[in-house]
């Protein structure tokens, strides 16, 4: 099995001082009843879900053979709350995508997550909670980790003591956490 995700910086892991993130996290501990499985992170620094549309598919289907298992997950809108894109705007490329990539692969979409700007970090949650119905009309398997993340300050305080949106090791493992141990995680993955 393949997977890869894609997504902005948030997926990419930026500022992990162990360079896992979430995704290297996940990854690290499905492997290891599934030797098998290689995963890409294919987060982009800053990318906004127009650029994310504009080079998606070519990036998987580089990595994603026909003769392989392939899986796709989505996971991104930080970039567009922050710069305030409408959320028309970021449903329909996002509807785009999920149409585009659920066509050919098993998908998954995790939401946005918080930053520490109080203005932001509610655009933020307008979106995640948006993307619940799109993909719930689109039969797309979602995992919101908005609130979770929020449960503790974990997240935003190690985002406030570094660059100011992006956590440390302690935020990425929490969100891996979150991930791996939803039942709608574990249902998409089988």
């Amino acid at each position: 099995m393949r997977i890869c995700f894609v997504g902005d910086s948030m997926t990419n892991g930026t500022s992990d001082p162990e360079y896992l993130g979430w995704v290297g996290r996940v990854l690290r501990e499905e492997r290891k009843s599934r030797p098998e499985l290689t995963g890409y992170n294919l987060g982009v620094r800053r990318d906004r879900s127009d650029q994310i549309r504009a080079h998606w598919g070519t990036e998987v289907e580089r990595r994603l053979p026909a003769e392989f298992e392939g899986r796709v997950v989505f996971s991104f809108g930080v970039n567009d709350a922050a710069q305030e894109i409408a959320p028309p705007v970021t449903l329909g490329h996002a509807e785009a995508m999920l149409t585009e990539a659920k066509a050919r692969w098993p998908i998954f979409m995790i939401g946005a997550v918080p930053m520490p700007d109080d203005a932001v970090r509610e655009r933020i949650r307008a979106l995640d909670r948006a993307f619940a119905p799109l993909c719930a009309r689109l039969d797309v398997p979602f995992l919101s980790v908005f609130d979770g993340l929020m449960a503790t300050t974990t997240w935003l305080d190690e985002a406030r003591a570094g660059d100011g949106a992006h956590p440390g090791a302690g935020g990425y493992t929490l969100m891996a956490e979150l991930v791996r141990k939803s039942e709608v995680w574990r249902r998409w993955l089988g």
